[in-house]
């Protein structure tokens, strides 16, 4: 069984910081790429930013020179250090990654997400 539990969401103000946690756990041989995702009500789900087992990073436009993702294999974490939020930022945030575990073939997981908001 593998999980993803993501912490560090809550409520800034425009400006403002926050930075998100994301550890993998359970019956791991390896995990490729780690991202966060974001959905707003009413809108599609997208990616806010990914990184590879490599460290190669992917950013949203959106987020480019605001927000820094990067990674800690040795605890199977990831983060996002979020910079000058703005209210469109607001959204809940979902960790994902691609593991390969014990039970199967590599594939997706899910964490549960974390409310991100952001006041004008």
């Amino acid at each position: 069984q593998v999980q993803l539990v993501e912490s560090g969401g809550g409520l800034v103000q425009a400006g403002g910081s926050l930075r998100l946690s994301c550890a993998a756990s359970g019956s791991i041989v390896n995990i490729n790429t780690m991202g966060w995702y974001r959905q707003a009500p009413g809108k599609q789900r997208e990616l806010v930013a990914a990184i590879a087992s490599g460290a190669a990073v992917d950013y949203a436009d959106s987020v480019k020179g605001r927000f820094t993702i990067s990674r800690d294999s040795t605890r199977n974490t990831v983060y996002l250090q979020m910079n000058s939020l703005k209210p469109e930022d607001t959204a809940v945030y979902l960790c994902y990654a691609s593991i390969k575990a014990y039970s199967g073939p590599s594939r997706g997981y899910w964490g549960q997400g974390t409310q991100v908001t952001v006041s004008a």
